[in-house]
């Protein structure tokens, strides 16, 4: 029954990735995401509503706006595949629940700051912010304990912390979403944290590889592999810390 009802999810999912990647491209420049329309980023041409269906419009136009031919990138698809199955998983978690309803928000947040930070190296408060506020009152309303703040209070500071240590490793953003990541999470924020510093360590690694010493001035965006940490604790956290603890 909770896999119908996550298939069923998966359509307004697509629906919610879509007006998302207008959310990231607009909120940085301090757009409205409202007004106007959908648009081409190069034309300015209108996009019009059958050039405008999640992912199928983008594998018929092959990636392409239809009037003058500019590629839009894989990160539109990406993020409205990534918002879709997101919200399909909570569903199929955690079924029709109120849980499920705060945790596709938690979701749908994480994938909106990755693209901006993707595109703009921006984590903006404006998204990162309300997102932790409400989904600190909906787990708190959900599930009354204190584990909620005290993960967002400790993972936003061990962030500042590491931030006050090594300030071109990351910025004030990264420690903004470890506050909504420890609100989702609880206490499972340490795997949402170790599970972010390692992927991140994979990109690191390669450019050490690739560039040498002249990679230590290379920038990635830490706001993705935060967010993949924060999805792995949601789903996995508990059996996760269970199984490191029982390593010792």
């Amino acid at each position: 029954m909770d896999a119908a009802l996550a298939a069923v999810a998966l359509v307004p999912g697509l629906a919610l990735g879509s007006f998302l990647n207008v959310i990231a491209a607009r909120l940085p420049e301090r757009r409205s995401i409202v007004h106007p329309g959908s648009t081409c980023m190069s034309c300015g041409e209108p996009i019009r509503w059958y050039d405008n269906v999640p992912l199928v419009s983008y594998l018929v136009l092959r990636g392409r706006c239809r009037g003058c031919g500019a590629r839009y990138g894989l990160l539109y698809p990406a993020v409205e595949l990534a918002s879709g199955l997101l919200v399909a998983a909570c569903v199929w978690r955690f079924g029709l629940t109120g849980k499920a309803a705060v945790a596709a928000l938690f979701c749908l947040a994480l994938v909106a700051v990755s693209a901006t930070d993707i595109r703009k190296r921006i984590i903006p408060n404006r998204i990162v912010l309300p997102a932790a506020a409400l989904v600190l009152a909906g787990m708190t309303a959900l599930e009354p304990s204190p584990q909620w703040a005290i993960g967002a209070v400790a993972a936003s500071l061990f962030l500042f912390l590491a931030l006050l240590a090594y300030p071109a490793g990351m910025g004030m953003g990264d420690v903004k979403l470890a506050l909504l990541l420890g609100a989702a999470t609880g206490y499972y924020v340490p795997v949402a944290m170790m599970v972010g510093m390692l992927t991140a360590l994979v990109p690191s690694a390669v450019l050490l590889a690739k560039y040498g010493p002249a990679a230590r001035k290379m920038k990635i965006p830490f706001g993705p592999f935060l967010a993949l940490g924060g999805i792995v604790a949601l789903f996995a956290g508990e059996p996760l810390a269970d199984a490191y603890r029982h390593l010792f």
